[in-house]
């Protein structure tokens, strides 16, 4: 996953100047990062995106959570500066509040099992400004330290300090920590352009030199007053405030994941019902406050279906405490759903009960892949149904088969004998006491895939419909 975009961002640090029509809707288009040659077989693909998935949710209930290592996530390019920068591409991550970037010169620590790099470091333009220590971004971006604190850090004269005259020393550096790495990071300003020509000067982003085993920088959407939405809408509220994306299904086929997912900043609520001459019916539930964790998507999950049987969710993926435990985060930076040991164990039992009963067990392939329950299975596979029942006026929604059930052909290296197996693609996150002070579940852009995902932050609630994405991608851009 990625913004109190409503009357917090009317305070923003800085002033941002757009180029575009105030009452404009912008279409961008998202593309998936994904190395067929990086990844040699099925169940290396698996392997790794199922143990991304699973430290970047437990890292959450340690530190800051921050967007996975290359290979994992959907990617949103822009341009930076004047001249403008060659293209950069990010990934978009609903789970965090920050857009940074590699800035030449670059180091990545411990890269060399990942994707090659997806844009080369940033050389700064001669119009980029460093950001001040007493700005409000740095102190956010340093967990709202105060900035007398953080200029003293940038060596700035305590008499400086008292008359409120550090404007000449720079923010510190700020780290951030991942699940499988970390980065340290300079803020600075320069003007942002996306395409579609929308333009905005004066944008924060952090600039950084080093990372540790992450060679791809992120635009952040999740809330916080860094983030890019944040700063689009501290001028224009519809673009920041309300957005969407539609992913493109692809179940790890190369050639479906060259196909554009649309990006929609300022999705109108009327439009968005209307596709050609079909009524979209849009399933919503409510967000959930994390006083820990306030940039979170975090809603309220009642159960899982697993055909007719309803599963009770526990009662903190209803809510989220005063300690920031519980609820479900909607993250399009996690691959794979997490659920908590119970839940989990609960929706496998009944699923392995249906499933189990007319396939064999493919153990083997569970112990390559990190999923399970897996199946061999010489013809087309029979399912049961998974819904999940979100908190509020009967939110249901329905995942498609390909959405949690991964058909693909085992044996593919030449070594076993090639069979057909299928694998659950939900995980587990761990019991109630590991998951104390973070989030509950983690809803993952695989169970995302042919669903145009709606945020409405001025309202405070996410929505979902079934799309088809790629026709969505054509329709909006025609």
């Amino acid at each position: 996953m990625a913004t109190c975009v409503c009357l917090l961002y009317l305070f923003l640090f800085s002033t941002c100047w757009l180029t575009v029509s105030m009452s404009e809707t912008l279409l961008l288009p998202l593309t998936r990062a994904f190395s067929k040659t990086h990844f040699t077989t099925p169940h290396h693909l698996l392997k790794t995106t199922s143990a991304r998935s699973a430290a970047r949710f437990r890292h959450r209930h340690k530190q800051v959570p921050l967007p996975l290592s290359s290979g994992s996530d959907y990617t949103l390019s822009f341009t930076l500066g004047s001249p403008p920068s060659p293209p950069i591409s990010l990934y978009l991550d609903t789970g965090s509040d920050v857009v940074w970037l590699p800035c030449s010169p670059f180091e990545c620590i411990l890269c060399e099992s990942k994707a090659p790099p997806l844009s080369p470091p940033l050389n700064l333009s001669a119009s980029a400004t460093a950001v001040p220590c007493k700005s409000s971004a740095c102190s956010a971006a340093h967990s709202s330290l105060p900035s007398s604190d953080l200029c003293a850090m940038a060596r700035c004269p305590l008499d400086a300090i008292e008359t409120s005259d550090c404007n000449s020393f720079p923010c510190p550096p700020f780290y951030y920590a991942y699940g499988d790495g970390s980065l340290t990071a300079l803020l600075y300003k320069d003007s942002l352009t996306l395409p579609n020509s929308l333009s905005v000067q004066n944008f924060t982003f952090g600039c950084a030199h080093t990372t540790l085993a992450e060679p791809v920088g992120v635009a952040g959407f999740g809330f916080g007053r860094l983030s890019l939405p944040a700063q689009l809408s501290s001028v224009s509220p519809q673009l920041g405030n309300r957005f969407s994306y539609c992913l493109v299904s692809h179940s790890f086929d190369s050639d479906k994941v060259r196909r554009p997912s649309p990006l929609i900043l300022g999705r109108n609520e009327e439009k968005e019902k209307q596709f050609g001459n079909e009524i979209v019916e849009f399933v919503y539930t409510d967000m959930l406050h994390n006083p820990k964790h306030p940039y979170f998507y975090s809603v309220g999950l009642e159960g899982i279906s697993v055909g007719k049987r309803n599963i009770p969710a526990p009662e903190n993926l209803k809510k989220v405490d005063r300690r920031g435990s519980g609820g479900v985060v909607v993250d399009s930076g996690t691959t794979f759903t997490m659920l908590p040991s119970n839940l989990y164990d609960s929706v496998v039992n009944e699923f392995d009960h249906r499933v189990g009963r007319f396939n064999e067990r493919a153990s083997a392939v569970e112990e390559t892949t990190g999923l399970g329950p897996c199946y061999y299975n010489d013809k087309v596979a029979k399912v049961p149904v998974i819904r999940l029942h979100f908190v509020g006026n009967g939110s249901r929604v329905v995942l498609p088969r390909r959405n949690y059930f991964y058909e693909f052909l085992d044996g593919g290296d030449g070594i076993g004998k090639k069979r057909n197996v299928g694998c659950l693609m939900l995980m587990n996150g761990g019991d109630e006491e590991e998951l104390s002070g973070g989030p509950g579940a983690t809803l993952g852009n695989y169970q995302q895939q042919g669903f145009e995902v709606v945020y409405d932050l001025e309202k405070r609630k996410i929505g979902f419909a079934r799309r088809k994405c790629s026709s969505l991608w054509d329709s909006l851009k025609n």
